[in-house]
């Protein structure tokens, strides 16, 4: 049986290990787009005897602060997965007071000045309110150099590809493109320029925490050739430490593309 060590004696050691860790991570091995699905906010406050909201509270609480490491070791892109389209079948009195987090949270992190804020996932499925948060917090922030934060809200992997396909289909029958000349027109590319992340780079990492080893639907289309970490811990608990093990563990990796 191991020595109970107090707290802060376990924190001094883990310091101590994430300082070690961050000084051999290879910058240049670093992902250029994380993706990150936010998981286990609702357990993480079981586990502590809190409730639901206080459970999302703790989790927008750590985007910031995931955000500054990401900052810190170069990453360019993050896509957090906030509220998923199943999501929005929940009850009235879980959803709405997480619609509410999450607009306080979009409405910080446009606030702060230092990410570049872009919705994915299908508007037209949330409430207007949520609409104008998210639509004021990109053009607030589209002249923003920094790291681009994609906010995945009122998003699904398999409505993110219908979206896509529609959105395509609509373009050509604009210009007049017969049934035939749109068939011969949908192609991986074509299908590429109309996904809510359309310009940006695919995701090189997804992490996930809380325990749970699926995508649940999250990215279907980008993550084909992307990496996995699957991280034990809640998302309100995800330390520092956890977030350059994943970076460590993907620059470990040798990326083959499918070859």
């Amino acid at each position: 049986m191991g020595i109970p060590y107090p707290p802060v004696v376990r924190e001094f050691v883990y310091k101590l290990y994430e300082r070690r860790v961050e000084r051999r991570l290879d910058h240049s091995q670093v992902p250029k787009h994380i993706g990150v699905i936010l998981d286990g906010n609702r357990r993480w406050a079981r586990a502590d005897g809190l409730t639901t909201e206080q459970g999302h509270q703790a989790g927008a609480a750590k985007i910031e602060e995931m955000l500054g490491w990401c900052e810190e070791t170069d990453v360019q892109v993050v896509t957090l997965w906030m509220l998923s389209t199943d999501n929005l079948d929940r009850p009235e009195k879980e959803l709405k007071p997480l619609l509410g987090i999450i607009e306080n949270t979009v409405r910080r992190l446009a606030a702060d000045g230092r990410w570049r804020v872009h919705h994915v996932g299908n508007r037209d499925l949330l409430p207007a309110g949520t609409q104008r948060v998210l639509k004021e917090a990109e053009e607030a922030t589209d002249h923003i150099g920094g790291i681009v934060v994609n906010v995945a809200v009122g998003y699904g992997g398999r409505q993110e590809i219908a979206d896509a396909v529609r959105s395509l289909l609509l373009d050509e029958a604009g210009r007049g493109a017969s049934v035939e000349e749109i068939a011969e027109t949908v192609d991986v590319e074509k299908i590429s320029e109309h996904l809510y992340t359309r310009g940006q780079p695919d995701p090189d990492l997804v992490i996930r925490t809380s325990g749970e080893q699926r995508l649940s639907g999250f990215m279907l289309w980008q993550s084909a050739h992307s990496e996995y970490y699957f991280c034990e811990v809640f998302w309100p608990a995800f330390r520092k430490v956890d977030f350059l093990r994943a970076l460590r563990d993907y620059a470990y990796r040798h990326r083959r593309y499918g070859v």
